[in-house]
């Protein structure tokens, strides 16, 4: 007899208990996997394809499916409202099997035939990420052309470059921007192996041990756009490699994220002064009317704890898994979503706000012509003269501290103080520690060196305009925040 109290259910026939109401309501995942309807929809047209293929289907039942799905995405595709409060629906491939079945009758229910829920969370989530890289990848492309603008803008410019947080050696301000730009690049190439990675259809693997109908795999693989179907049915269930891959890679770009936040808060104080905080940007304080604050890449710096927290949650969650599918990959879903969302809103609000930064060039110069930044350049100079870099070293060592019981630079001294150290010092010794100089001889690939970098700026714009001209250029003029919202959702 037919328990009429579990009859919703898709394992109903095995029960005669109902479901206790607080547990039923507790495992549902509607809630979160709601966000997966678009990807939910598309894999289920790819399988009425197979099915139709496979002789389970005929070419009219295929067609009011197909065309009843497409109603189904029209109606929820960009409102996941009424999903989220649907009552009976478990989760979203319920959900949808209850619509369809109420837009066609029982021609709804012969969609299941031939697979299940288990290879249906695993092709969703991957067609969720695979689109999001996609999208994403548009927005960090986006980011890293403002840096590589900001570099050309700041043409020959210098500033301090930082060892130990102690000021080290000058530097391009270009160099130190582009620095950036290279993170992200591998920030988008780790992307792009995951999309490689990822790209293999579960569909037809069944619960655990594969279909039970003889499915051409080849179609849904083909119509959803991945490279093939998955080799193993038992793995293609199980698999969520592809979802901590990701966030590790988001985890990287947060991580990236944050060190540049940091930096511009650093440069914004008083004690730096190297940038202008963009007002459109910032906040201010209650309480002290003077106040600007960097209240974005404070919560730049912030969100990777987030980001890097969804990658561990899913690592403690796949630890120590038996194969196949785990009730426990349930949990994987909401850490993706969290981390998607956050990483596409703060990348595109990184863009509009490298854009709009001030760096105060005279600031920066300044700070480098104090504080023995030309050392470096300094012994240098001695090595060419034939002194082995160990004693020119300690020879430059000593003129630094000569000059700061004296409170001036190495600049500032005569040739005879000079010689005092070495009698390798000779007029050319000023010409060869100056800012410009001391900049040009990094004259190596990768190194601060004005024509240096001025190849790298070249190099790098190609490079990102590949990126973007790949994956779409993203307008950074008054985008509405839940345009961005809803594409990281």
């Amino acid at each position: 007899m037919i328990n009429e109290q579990q009859s919703g259910k898709m394992w109903s026939g095995r029960f005669r208990a109902a479901a206790d109401p607080f547990f039923d309501f507790w495992q549902r995942s509607i809630r979160f996997d709601c966000v997966l309807v678009g990807e939910e929809l598309a894999a289920s047209r790819a399988h009425a394809l197979a099915l139709h293929a496979a002789g389970i289907l005929t070419q009219d039942e295929c067609a009011r499916i197909t065309a009843a799905l497409n109603d189904l995405g029209d109606r929820y595709a960009r409102d996941n409202d009424e999903l989220r409060k649907d009552r009976e629906a478990e989760d979203i491939h319920h959900f949808v099997e209850r619509r369809l079945t109420e837009a066609i009758g029982d021609l709804g229910l012969k969609l299941h035939t031939g697979r299940s829920r288990n290879e249906q969370i695993a092709t969703d989530l991957r067609l969720y990420i695979r689109f999001r890289i996609s999208v994403l990848l548009a927005h960090v492309g986006a980011w890293a052309g403002q840096l590589v603008e900001q570099a050309k803008a700041a043409g020959d410019a210098v500033m301090p470059s930082y060892t130990h947080l102690q000021r080290a050696e000058p530097v391009l301000v270009a160099h130190w921007l582009l620095a950036y730009v290279e993170m992200l690049l591998r920030d988008a190439s780790r992307l792009e192996d995951c999309l490689t990675r990822l790209n293999y259809c579960p569909l037809g693997s069944g619960a655990v041990a594969g279909a039970t109908l003889a499915l051409d795999r080849t179609i849904a693989a083909r119509e959803l756009h991945f490279t093939a179907p998955t080799a193993n049915s038992m793995d293609a269930t199980s698999d969520r490699d592809f979802v901590l891959e990701y966030l590790q890679a988001l985890t990287l770009l947060a991580l990236h994220a944050s060190r540049f936040a940091e930096e511009i808060n650093l440069f914004a104080t008083a004690e730096f002064g190297f940038v202008d905080l963009p007002e459109q940007f910032s906040t201010g304080s209650s309480a002290m009317p003077q106040k600007k604050n960097p209240d974005l890449t404070e919560l730049v710096r912030a969100k990777v704890g987030r980001i890097h927290g969804a990658a561990e949650t899913v690592t403690l969650l796949l630890k120590g898994l038996p194969l196949a599918y785990n009730k426990d990959m349930q949990e994987t879903q909401e850490p993706v979503f969290a981390a998607t969302g956050e990483a596409h809103k703060m990348s595109y609000l990184l863009a509009a706000f490298t854009r709009a930064l001030r760096f105060r060039f005279d600031r920066m110069r300044a700070a480098c012509e104090t504080g023995f930044l030309n050392a470096m350049a300094a012994a240098t100079y001695l090595v060419h003269k034939g002194v082995p870099f160990r004693k020119a070293h300690e020879k430059i060592g000593n003129a630094v501290r000569y000059c700061l019981d004296k409170g001036c630079e190495l600049g500032d001294l005569g040739l005879e103080e000079l010689r005092q150290f070495g009698d390798e010092f000779d007029n050319d010794f000023f010409a060869a520690i100056a800012l410009e100089t001391t900049v040009d001889c990094h004259d190596v690939i990768g190194g601060t060196a004005r024509h240096r970098v001025k190849e790298a700026l070249a190099e790098a714009a190609k490079r990102v305009q590949a990126l973007v001209t790949k994956h779409g250029e993203v307008s950074l003029e008054s985008l509405d925040p839940k345009e961005v919202a809803h594409a990281g959702a």
